[in-house]
């Protein structure tokens, strides 16, 4: 699920694509992008808030470590 906005990642013929129109409206047969809003909202958080530090060289590992924490929760 995406918004409107045509840039950047475009995923491929082999997933299910499902688009909200925020101009229109936040939810739409409840298509959303609530999860992912929230999930960069807390990496950041996390990132500016928690670590002192983060190095570029290791952002994947304190992404991995975030998307730990939501799919454990989720269950």
């Amino acid at each position: 699920m995406t918004d409107e906005f045509q840039g950047g990642w475009w995923p491929g013929d082999d997933f299910k694509h499902q688009i909200v129109n925020h101009l229109e409206e936040y939810v739409g047969d409840n298509v959303h992008t609530n999860g992912m809003e929230n999930f960069w909202s807390l990496l950041k958080r996390g990132l500016s808030g928690t670590y002192v530090s983060v190095e570029p060289f290791h952002l994947f590992r304190y992404v991995d470590e975030q998307l730990f924490g939501t799919t454990t929760a989720s269950r």
